[in-house]
């Protein structure tokens, strides 16, 4: 609560310890940089190791404060296998959760197959799930009230072609966010969910994705431009400071007002 803290103590993530998941590039990098910058010290994974690395070495240089390790966020026995290393890092507390690894899958409904349902089922949807869960004795340990915060997308509350697996998770990632928080409020354990729109990744650039369904979105998006990663980051860091003790069940748009249109 901010109840007797000063402004720069709700506006302040100094000390806190964070699991960024899918942080070594995209809108999961932006979040571990934002994180770190304002005091966290945080722990992020990916599958590529190398990617991972490197992206270490630049925050060392830089002063912040994160460990990596290699994880397979589809596969249950990574899920523990990170959760674990987390425990150890942070002597077994954990003060904010960020579900933000996933996979997107451009394909059309008809032509989806059933390992294609699996796979990203088990990214998007059941790693958030999973994870929260082994995640919750570690946040009810952290003593200063958990945050968890989901990146989901517009995808979950809009329709669009080729995107129906994808809409799926994301859809029921927003529910999952709604019924955690309403569970998890007497730990004193915040849960919160992001939905960006179009955001500056490697997914925006992907050639499997029809240009002119592109160019259509684009001109229904009021501001007129996608997403910088780091303006989902400062909405994540917001939702785990003390300023946002209030907030909980939320599932945010970060759209350049498309949902609105």
């Amino acid at each position: 609560m901010v109840a007797g803290k000063t402004r720069e103590e709700r506006w302040s993530l100094a000390g806190v310890t964070a699991l960024v998941t899918g942080g070594s590039k995209g809108i999961g990098h932006a979040i571990v940089e934002e994180l770190a910058e304002f005091g966290a010290r945080v722990h992020t994974c990916s599958r590529n190791a190398a990617e991972l690395e490197a992206c270490r070495q630049r925050w060392e240089e830089k002063g912040l404060q994160v460990t990596v390790s290699v994880c397979d966020v589809s596969v249950p026995a990574d899920r523990e296998s990170l959760m674990a290393t987390v425990k150890a890092n942070f002597g077994g507390k954990l003060d904010i959760l960020v579900n933000n690894a996933g996979q997107s899958l451009f394909k059309l409904a008809a032509e989806s197959t059933s390992d294609d349902y699996t796979r990203i089922m088990a990214t998007n949807l059941e790693s958030c799930f999973h994870l929260s869960q082994l995640a919750h004795p570690l946040l009810l340990a952290s003593g200063i009230g958990g945050s968890v915060v989901h990146i989901s997308s517009i995808a979950g509350f809009i329709g669009l072609p080729a995107l129906a697996i994808y809409s799926m998770t994301k859809g029921a990632m927003n529910q999952l966010t709604r019924s955690l928080a309403t569970e998890w409020a007497h730990d004193g354990i915040r849960v919160n969910c992001i939905a960006p729109g179009g955001v500056k990744t490697d997914i925006s650039s992907d050639k499997t994705i029809d240009p002119e369904l592109v160019k259509k979105e684009m001109a229904r998006v009021p501001m007129g431009r996608i997403a910088e990663p780091e303006e989902v980051a400062s909405m994540v860091a917001f939702l785990c400071m003390p300023a946002a003790s209030y907030m909980t069940g939320q599932v945010i748009c970060i759209d350049g007002g498309r949902t609105i249109t």
